[in-house]
C-alpha cells in the first residue's frame, strides 16, 4: 500500500465563477490514526454546489475555507487501518471525508456504516442517498410540510436534489409535480424516467413565467428551489393559499457578490396567501438520517427512485467536476473516483 495519499486544497480565494486554477493538488504522507480513530480510504468522492460559499473568504451558513485547506466534501469507502473496535477494518462507511484519498475519523459527526441494502451502488450512498437524497426528503417532509394533493414546482429539477425532491413528491401523493431544467435532454429524462408530469426548458421557453404559468394552471403549492432569488421572485404570484417555499440552494447567486444579488420584490403574496419561505441546513435532521436512507434505499431497489449519475475518474478530476457545476454541464449527481471500490 502507498505511504502517501493526496488531497485538493483551496489554493486562491475564488472570484466570481470557480476555475480550476483556484485549486491545488498535494500529496501528503499517509496519517496513522491515534486511539479512537480510524482511517477510511475512499473510493468516491462528491462535488457539491453548495461548497461555493466557503470559498470566497467570507463566512456563509459555515465558516470561510483558509487558504491551503483541503476542500470539503463527502465520501464513501472502506476502514483500511483503526483504532476504533466500533469501526473495524473492512467497514464500509459514508463519511465528510473532503477533496482526499484518506481521512481520519473519529466515527463522530457525518459518517455512518452503509446499510446492507442489495443492489446499491456504492457511489449512490454520497449521491442519492446521501446530502442530496436527504436534503429532498426533509425539505419537503420538514420545510414544505409536504401533504398529498399538493402541485409542486422543483427547479434545477435534473440535479441530484431537484430530481429526488420531485420522485419523492409523486410517490407520496402529489397532484402534479413539474420541473425546471436547462435542456431538452433533462427534461425528457425528467418526463420519461423520473416520472415528472411536465418540465420546462428554461434556457428555451420564450417567457419563462408564462410557460410555468401554463404548466401550472392549479397554481403552485409547494416551490422546491434550487437556483436563487430570481426563480422565488418569478413563482412568488403564482402561490397558492397557505404555499410553502423550500429554499433547498442557490446555484445562481452563489457565485455573486452580495450587491449583485437578485433581491425579492413580489412579497406581497407572503400576507395575502400566507406563504412561507424557508431554508434548510439538512444536519439539522440528523437523527432521522436512518429512517430517510432505509426509506429511500428501498425504493432504488423496488425501482421507484431513478437516478443520474456522472462520474469522473481520479483525484486530480475534482476541480474540474466541481467548476462545470456552474455552468450547467452536470446531469444528475457528479461523484469522482478516487480509490477502489
Amino acid at each position: 500500500m502507498s505511504e502517501t495519499m493526496k488531497q485538493v486544497v483551496l489554493a486562491r480565494y475564488c472570484e466570481g465563477t470557480p476555475v480550476p486554477e483556484d485549486f491545488r493538488v498535494e500529496e501528503k504522507p499517509l496519517p496513522e490514526p491515534r486511539e479512537g480513530q480510524f482511517r477510511v480510504a475512499h473510493a468516491f468522492n462528491s462535488v457539491d454546489p453548495g461548497t461555493r460559499s466557503r470559498l470566497s473568504g467570507g463566512d456563509s451558513y459555515a465558516a470561510a475555507l483558509p487558504l491551503g485547506k483541503a476542500i470539503d466534501g463527502f465520501s464513501v469507502g472502506t476502514v483500511d487501518a483503526s483504532a476504533n473496535e466500533a469501526f473495524p477494518v473492512g467497514t464500509k462507511v459514508f463519511c465528510a471525508g473532503g477533496w482526499k484519498t484518506h481521512s481520519i475519523q473519529t466515527g463522530k459527526g457525518f459518517i455512518g456504516k452503509l446499510p446492507d441494502v442489495p443492489g446499491i451502488p456504492l457511489s449512490l450512498w454520497i449521491g442519492v442517498l446521501g446530502v442530496p437524497g436527504l436534503t429532498a426528503w426533509f425539505g419537503l417532509k420538514r420545510v414544505g410540510e409536504f401533504r398529498k394533493e399538493m402541485n409542486v414546482l422543483v427547479t434545477s429539477a435534473a440535479g441530484p436534489v431537484g430530481a429526488t425532491a420531485g420522485q419523492l413528491a409523486k410517490a407520496w401523493g402529489a397532484a402534479r409535480v413539474v420541473g425546471v431544467a436547462g435542456s431538452d435532454a433533462k427534461c425528457d429524462w425528467l418526463k420519461d424516467t423520473a416520472g415528472f408530469d411536465a418540465a420546462i426548458n428554461y434556457k428555451t421557453a420564450p417567457d419563462l413565467a408564462a410557460a410555468l404559468a401554463e404548466a401550472m394552471p392549479g397554481g403552485v403549492d409547494l416551490l422546491f428551489d434550487n437556483v436563487g432569488n430570481a426563480m422565488v421572485n418569478r413563482v412568488l404570484p403564482m402561490m397558492n393559499m397557505g404555499g410553502r417555499i423550500v429554499v433547498s440552494g442557490q446555484v445562481a447567486d452563489y457565485n455573486l457578490a452580495p450587491e449583485d444579488t437578485p433581491g425579492i420584490r413580489n412579497t406581497k403574496p407572503f400576507i395575502t396567501h400566507r406563504v412561507r419561505m424557508e431554508g434548510l441546513v439538512v444536519f439539522d435532521d440528523a437523527r432521522e438520517f436512518p429512517e430517510a436512507l432505509d426509506g429511500m434505499a428501498r425504493m432504488i431497489a423496488d425501482g421507484q427512485l431513478k437516478y443520474a449519475e456522472e462520474r469522473f475518474e481520479g483525484l486530480e478530476a475534482m476541480p474540474e467536476a466541481f467548476c462545470g457545476l456552474f455552468h450547467g454541464e452536470n446531469f444528475g449527481r457528479r461523484v469522482v473516483k478516487v480509490g477502489a471500490e
